[in-house]
């Protein structure tokens, strides 16, 4: 009867399951979610409270009638074999975890039911969560009391309406006398399991259970209570079935049951059925967590057990299993070594990403007697969330010298970590050139290479102007170990944390192919490990640098994918400078309104701690918007923003590459003069290839007009990239039409149309397009062959194929595709093969 009104939940249930996919139903206790999953056939799975502390417990049970693990490839089927103890090994991502059992699942194609969702231990609820928001071919349909899992459908069961509780209450109690009737009917307020359960007695739901359980015989409550705790009953349980507390095959008929018989026995009863359990069992976890439950007061032996269980948890990827356990060890054991196991639970907690928990257990922490590292933990590990760009955290220059008194004290480790968050911090906010330097002369002192790829990281994130030059010198070392496609050839570590790091290192000092190929390197492994972190972080420095780069095709679905990621990974600020990017690229793409929809949202993440990053790629967003839309006074205060040290848009190093925006703005708003100061402000000799450029960019469109055509010429004779020469091209060619040199302006023109079309910028296209119109040339006049093409051309007819064409020249495999469709009609050919003789036989394919 408590189907009663729910025709359509029916359906989409029924069309779920016929169809594949994942849905979360939420709602109260006794709303009807069990009832609902019970109308569909296939295999269910229920949470228990009693099993929340033993990692990936519930996952077992979802995947048991599918574990053919000989079916999976290698790194994923040991993932598998270590989380469920069926072999040791280091504790996988559970990222690694979610793909094999997603693999499971899709190759079965069962219909999965789990009730109770949020009884599960954490690890198995981020598995199916992981898993829900991308199965297809099967059906995974999961019932918990609140939303678990961002991302996935979610149906919220809302209680019956009046005539459906009253068919409902008329079906099961048809002889209730009129005033008990109307009170039941108020007091389940269309609950369908208070209108099957209040009739019979009790004031509420628990009360009437506990009422129930408790005319039943000492030895069936008690096998009640084990059967709740997690345990096997031992004595006959028919009358608890005919008291309606249990179904026919011996499980509670409600999970609101299991806790009302928990809730209504007494402490010792509780007490001596956990320790009977306890010795019961020969799973030496259950064991520890019993007595824990049977433990009268302090008790340092089943502290040590707990401690152990902790280690188990671990090694399976139960991080959370692992932290409760040791705050119930540091509650049960000595005194002298609570504050060990509560940091240690903290330090867990913080790497597992719960910053409520750290918080929770450090206030514990306080009063305790603390050794030099136990303060630094204390210190430190708030500041481990979201880089740490929180309020009311440590900041760079305390961090700093925490670092270096933990190191002085010998413990290196700790040193390094405490320094990186600090590195890190010194890229989301801005500390101010004395701590930087304070922070640079501490890193001097660290016992590590200054090549090691952490320590060019750490230097590009805090010094990225005044050791720029050192940092490209060392990736261009590193860069030895890659090909030119960011193919690992062995010379660099096969880690692709350490692939990560270089990356980042090289987006900081303005390297964005290093950039690109660093990141790219490292993905895979990221892809294969279940590292989805980690990927983010790689994914959102890939796009910013192809962005920058002008290859927006491919930087496009790196952008989307990491602010996906970054959300589901919880990483706020690495989803808020993801979706900075997709705003630059819609931007790019003449899309204004989505690129400000998108700018809006990126803003407010990277407004809510002063995440300078995000904030200065919102801006460098706007200004390119305002610059397609041609309003040039916005563009330039949107960019202008980037570059002052009061604004939190300021960010100490990309700063460095929004010049061509500032100063092409400026030139067009009345505002040189200004962009002229901040240009020589920045106007040094470098090795970073992106401020070079820009430098080069910014000289020519300052110049005055009898050095103007020398600065021109030598930012296109330098090997910049393609969206860099596209833009200077652009600009030589307006300088040359205004000069009366139309002529002279075409060639430039052409090339930079065709390069932006190819870039997909479209109304950068047109304006090329256009000033090449007011130059005199015909609309028809575009059959020649830009340089940009003639070189893409000339690499295709040598055989390269588009990745290796796109690798030489920082293009995508995609970008060189869309220019080798224009070029084979300009040539007359529609084959590659047909390229060498075309290029050959046509005198007219050199441009202007």
């Amino acid at each position: 009867m408590s189907l009663v009104g729910r025709d359509r939940e029916r359906q989409r249930l029924a069309a779920l399951a016929e169809g594949g996919g994942s849905l979360l139903i939420v709602g109260e206790l006794g709303v009807g979610k069990s009832a609902l999953l019970s109308c569909l056939d296939g295999h269910l799975v229920a949470g228990v409270e009693a099993e929340q502390d033993l990692p990936y417990a519930g996952l077992h049970q979802v995947l048991h009638p599918f574990l053919a693990l000989s079916t999976l490839p290698g790194a994923r089927r040991g993932a598998l074999e270590v989380v469920l103890g069926l072999s040791d090994g280091p504790a996988p991502p559970v990222h690694l975890v979610g793909l094999a059992a997603l693999e499971l699942l899709s190759a079965a194609r069962p219909v999965v039911l789990v009730d109770d969702a949020h009884w599960l231990d954490q690890a198995s609820q981020d598995v199916l969560g992981f898993v829900a928001r991308r199965l297809t071919g099967a059906a995974l349909v999961l019932a918990a009391r609140t939303p678990l899992f961002a991302g996935v459908p979610t149906l919220s069961l809302a209680p019956l309406e009046s005539p459906e509780s009253l068919a409902v209450l008329d079906a099961v109690a048809p002889g209730l006398d009129p005033g008990r009737r109307s009170w039941v009917l108020a007091q389940a307020a269309g609950n369908p399991l208070a209108l099957t359960e209040l009739p019979f007695g009790g004031n509420s739901l628990e009360e009437s259970f506990a009422t129930r359980a408790s005319a039943l015989p000492a030895d069936v409550r008690s096998s009640l209570l084990a059967l709740a705790l997690g345990g096997v009953a031992s004595a006959d349980l028919a009358p608890a079935v005919e008291a309606r507390l249990l179904d026919r095959d011996g499980a509670f008929r409600h999970p609101l049951i299991r806790s009302a018989i928990v809730g209504a026995a007494s402490v010792s009863e509780r007490r001596e059925v956990h320790r009977r359990l306890a010795w019961a069992t020969d799973e030496p976890d259950r064991r520890a967590w019993h007595l824990a439950g049977a433990a009268t007061g302090a008790d340092e032996n089943v502290a040590c057990l707990l401690e152990k269980t902790a280690d188990r948890a671990l090694r399976r990827g139960g991080a959370v299993a692992a932290v409760h356990a040791l705050e119930r060890a540091a509650a049960l054991g000595e005194a002298g070594e609570r504050a060990r196991r509560l940091l240690r639970a903290a330090e867990l907690a913080a790497e597992a990403g719960r910053r409520d928990d750290v918080e929770r257990i450090l206030l514990d922490v306080r009063g305790l007697d603390l050794t030099t590292r136990e303060r630094a933990l204390v210190t430190w590990l708030p500041t481990a969330f979201d880089d740490g760009v929180s309020e009311g955290v440590a900041g760079p220059g305390e961090l700093v010298g925490l670092a270096e008194s933990v190191v002085a004290d010998g413990d290196v480790e700790l040193g390094l970590r405490i320094f990186w968050s600090v590195a890190m911090r010194c890229f989301w906010v801005e500390p101010g050139a004395a701590v930087r330097e304070r922070i640079a002369a501490v890193a001097r002192r660290l016992p590590i290479d200054p090549c090691d790829p952490r320590m060019l990281a750490m230097t590009a994130y805090v010094c990225p102007v005044r050791q720029g030059d050192a940092v490209v010198a060392g990736l261009r070392v590193a860069r030895g170990g890659l090909e030119p496609a960011g193919e690992r050839l062995g010379s660099i570590a096969d880690d692709p944390a350490t692939l990560r790091l270089l990356g980042s290192a090289a987006l900081q000092v303005g390297a964005f192919a290093d950039s690109v190929r660093f990141s790219l390197a490292a993905q895979r492994d990221f892809r294969a490990q279940g590292q989805f972190g980690l990927l983010a972080r790689a994914l959102a420095v890939e796009a910013w640098s192809r962005t920058r780069l002008g290859d927006i095709a491919a930087a496009e679905p790196a952008a989307e994918e990491a602010a996906r990621l970054a959300e589901e990974t919880g990483q706020p600020y690495m989803r808020g400078l993801a979706v900075a990017v997709q705003a630059e690229i819609a931007a790019l793409r003449g899309e204004y309104e989505r690129s400000a929809e998108l700018a809006a949202v990126a803003e407010r993440i990277g407004l809510a701690a002063g995440a300078r990053p995000v904030l200065a790629t919102v801006q460098l967003a706007r200004s390119l918007a305002a610059l397609g839309e041609g309003r040039y006074a916005d563009a330039f205060a949107a960019v202008r923003r980037v570059h002052d040290p009061s604004d939190p848009a300021y960010q100490l190093a990309l700063r460095r590459y929004v010049l061509p925006e500032l100063v092409e703005a400026a030139t067009r708003s009345g505002n040189a003069d200004e962009a002229g100061k901040i240009v020589e402000e920045l106007d040094t000799a470098t090795s970073s290839p992106a401020l070079a450029a820009g430098l080069r960019y910014a000289r020519a469109l300052l110049a005055a007009d009898d050095q103007a055509e020398a600065l021109f010429e030598a930012a296109l004779d330098t090997g910049s990239s393609p969206w860099d020469r596209a833009r200077v091209q652009l600009a030589f060619g307006v300088w040359l039409r205004r000069q009366r040199r139309a002529t002279q302006a075409r060639p430039h023109l052409k090339a930079a149309a065709e390069a932006f079309e190819a870039f997909g910028t479209r109304d950068w296209a047109e304006r090329a397009r256009e000033e090449l119109r007011a130059s005199g040339e015909s609309r028809g006049g575009n059959g020649e062959l830009t340089e940009h093409e003639l070189t893409i051309a000339r690499m295709a007819a040598d055989g390269l194929t588009n990745k290796e064409i796109g690798e030489r020249l920082h293009l995508s495999h995609r970008t060189v595709s869309t220019h080798l469709h224009r070029i084979f009609p300009k040539l007359g050919v529609t084959a590659r093969a047909e390229l060498r003789q075309a290029l050959a036989t046509d005198s007219g394919t050199a441009p202007g």
